[in-house]
């Protein structure tokens, strides 16, 4: 993969704005998504020593991420020159129509072959194939989509040490397989595009599920009478222990649903695990009953608050005698 230029092509959409000059054999990367989790994923990618330019929304992020040597993106067509490019938003109907400038751009001039477009936010695997079709038709095959989610939380991303889970083609994949490892230790291509969207799928399964019954634990202990701090110690040493339970165990113990990433978006995903469960054929009792707990969640206003906030969600529920 080589650098490209800001006017590579024959139509320029908007402007980068330099914080510092790019190395010439880099892979020149876009980031679009600089909240939670993008903005320390960016930040690792700059420190990487990759050449980089941000856009997002609010601009306060892009400002803190320029004063270390990023460039500043005018718009996410400003973009259309990059090697990579990155989109880390909510979900895919964010990404589609924050991608539709950029596309329009390399329908009037194509961008140069083997641009990557990674998809990193959790989607659906089927939407994700949806969209790798449109941009291929909109870059005239010049470009094409790995989808790349990523497990591991906020410290995850600010140390570096995500799970990525991609899916794509082998060659999409090994061309951005450097700048990926700038993210994550443990990065894996698991199939076609959409497979690392399913994957995830199943990591969102065994999180959100496992999360739910800790919470419930923990509400159960302390009715009866324990510490849930000491019980989850306890449950630590054994089959129980769990990362979910390392993490997620100890604001659930003391109640700190501070945000770290909003428990609302695992309604969104446990909803891919059932739409993928229907195309496989697949019996998933447990992501059933997650959906509707966090769907509940939702509906009682909390699920802007951390993953954690499950426990509030249960306790507010009346117990079937």
């Amino acid at each position: 993969m080589t650098q490209g230029s800001e006017t590579r092509g024959s139509v320029t959409q908007g402007s980068v704005t330099q914080g510092s000059a790019p190395s010439r054999d880099a892979p020149a990367v876009g980031f679009v998504g600089l909240g939670h989790m993008g903005a320390p994923m960016a930040a690792n990618v700059l420190a990487a020593g990759w050449p980089l330019a941000v856009w997002n929304r609010s601009p306060r992020a892009v400002d803190r991420l320029v004063a270390r040597g990023a460039s500043a993106a005018d718009s996410v067509a400003a973009l259309r020159d990059r090697d990579v490019i990155i989109f880390m938003l909510p979900d895919l109907s964010f990404i589609d129509a924050a991608a539709q400038p950029l596309l329009s751009s390399w329908r009037a001039a194509p961008p140069r072959p083997g641009t990557a477009v990674v998809v990193m936010s959790s989607v659906s695997p089927a939407r994700v194939r949806t969209f790798g079709a449109v941009v291929g038709e909109a870059s005239a095959g010049h470009a094409s989509v790995v989808d790349a989610p990523v497990s591991g939380g906020t410290v995850g991303a600010e140390n570096g040490t995500l799970a990525i889970m991609a899916g794509g083609s082998a060659q999409a994949f090994h061309d951005i397989l450097p700048v990926l490892k700038s993210m994550g230790t443990t990065v894996r291509r698991l199939g076609d595009l959409g497979a690392g969207s399913l994957a995830k799928a199943c990591n969102q399964l065994l999180v959100g599920t496992t999360a739910a019954a800790l919470a419930e634990a923990a509400e159960l202990a302390e009715r009866s009478g324990l510490d849930v701090a000491a019980l989850f110690e306890v449950l630590a040493g054994g089959l129980a222990g769990s990362r979910v339970l390392d993490i997620v165990g100890p604001r659930i113990a003391a109640k700190d649903y501070a945000p770290t990433g909003p428990a609302k978006f695992m309604h969104k995903d446990l909803g891919f695990v059932i739409d993928s469960a229907v195309a496989a054929g697949s019996a998933v009792p447990m992501a059933t009953a997650g959906h509707r707990l966090y769907g509940t969640l939702t509906a009682q206003g909390l699920g802007e608050l951390d993953l954690a906030v499950v426990r509030e969600s249960i306790a507010r529920l009346q117990p079937r005698l």
